[in-house]
């Protein structure tokens, strides 16, 4: 008789559940994202991440071919989406650009920061000079689509007038790195030492912060710019 994963045979002995194959790469994508912020890109050794993810070395090859593939493999299957969710803000939010400007903001931390996926900024930074194709993976995947769906918030902001004008080459990398510090913050300093930063505090406050600094508002007389 033929027996089905997880049921008894006719010994009586319980055969072990099977996991399903679709799902084995998303178990190896989880195990290298946990292991790279953990202990970063040059120290994680594929043998890890396939005993992190409960398969063999060899299992880990039928999907991935080297460290390489499965980190631009976590980064566009994890942080991807965000970017593309981003993009499809633009058409939400097209005649707000405030909205839009504070959606993105919150969306990058919630989905981002506030995960994971929050780690692999630190990773980068400390890393990159090490790693040239990664690295210009990650600017070309992530960094630049990001900084681009900024600026044309701004953009769309200045042009309807409720934004003053600024320097748009700037704007975007302004923008997120205080949330970067956050994130990275959290991976670092905040792992073994006591802080009183809350981080929704802390986003609401930067953007707060932002759409006052952008506001067109005319200055009174008197005052310093």
């Amino acid at each position: 008789m033929k027996v089905k994963d997880g049921q008894v045979g006719s010994g009586g002995a319980q055969r072990p559940r099977v996991r399903r194959k679709e799902a084995r790469p998303q178990e190896l994508l989880a195990a290298a994202l946990a292991l790279f912020v953990e202990k970063g890109y040059a120290a994680t050794r594929l043998e890890e991440v396939a005993a992190r993810a409960g398969v063999s070395k060899g299992t880990l090859y039928l999907y991935f071919d080297s460290k390489e593939a499965l980190f631009k493999a976590v980064i566009r299957e994890g942080v991807v989406p965000a970017i593309d969710a981003g993009e499809a803000m633009l058409g939400t939010f097209a005649d707000d650009p405030v909205a839009l400007l504070r959606a993105f903001l919150h969306a990058w931390w919630e989905r981002i920061g506030s995960t994971e996926l929050g780690g692999l900024p630190k990773l980068m930074m400390s890393e990159a000079g090490n790693f040239p194709d990664v690295a210009a993976y990650y600017n070309e995947a992530v960094i630049q689509r990001g900084l681009g769906l900024l600026r044309t918030a701004v953009r769309r902001g200045i042009d309807a007038g409720v934004f003053r004008a600024v320097d748009l080459d700037l704007v975007g990398t302004l923008l997120i790195a205080p949330l970067v510090h956050l994130s990275m913050w959290r991976h670092s300093f905040a792992t073994c030492c006591a802080t009183d930063i809350e981080p929704r505090a802390y986003v609401d406050a930067h953007i707060d912060l932002v759409l006052h600094g952008l506001r067109n508002d005319p200055v009174p007389a008197g005052v310093a710019r």
